[in-house]
């Protein structure tokens, strides 16, 4: 049970924002419907994890490999049961995926995943990253790639974090 109560959707002031989550995203998630306690905020979120997810130039497969690491590192129940059908939607195995937890011990990602994974790991975990694990990410992509990567990292520990400081689950009644 979440902490706080769901944003009533019917409330005029949050309409125009639930029009443009469903048009988007097809409806309301869990995740949506308490940030729309703040709509300036939900607003602002949702503005941002769009250009995260659907506009940048990363590989959909390595971006969610990289939401799916992070929801494990993060203990992020939510955030996993969301994204692990895209993840596998995207091109990544229920292999992969379930060799996340233990990726350093499996042949089942490329070197550049390897690299990708440890640079997640070193964000998510210690938010310093040493520089051997930055230069053995950065011959992977171009700067643009890299900021977008880094990006992503930083947003979904932001949304793992919201997620289980207000104990928000999929099985919540809303």
């Amino acid at each position: 049970m979440a902490r706080l109560p769901y944003a009533d959707l019917t409330h005029p002031e949050v309409s125009p924002l639930v029009e443009q989550i469903v048009a988007e995203r097809g409806s309301v998630l869990h995740l949506y419907q308490m940030l729309l306690q703040s709509p300036p905020v939900a607003r602002g979120w949702l503005n941002h994890l769009t250009g995260i997810r659907h506009h940048n130039s990363l590989d959909g497969a390595l971006r969610e490999m990289v939401i799916m690491q992070i929801a494990h590192l993060n203990g992020a129940p939510y955030e996993a049961d969301q994204h692990a059908p895209i993840a596998l939607k995207e091109g990544m195995s229920q292999a992969q995926l379930d060799a996340l937890p233990h990726w350093q011990d499996s042949d089942l990602f490329s070197d550049k995943e390897r690299a990708v994974l440890a640079y997640t790991d070193s964000m998510t975990r210690q938010v310093q990253v040493p520089d051997a694990v930055f230069d053995a990410v950065r011959p992977f992509f171009e700067p643009r790639q890299l900021v977008e990567l880094t990006a992503t990292i930083a947003t979904y520990n932001m949304v793992s974090r919201f997620l289980e400081a207000l104990q928000i689950h999929s099985h919540d009644e809303r």
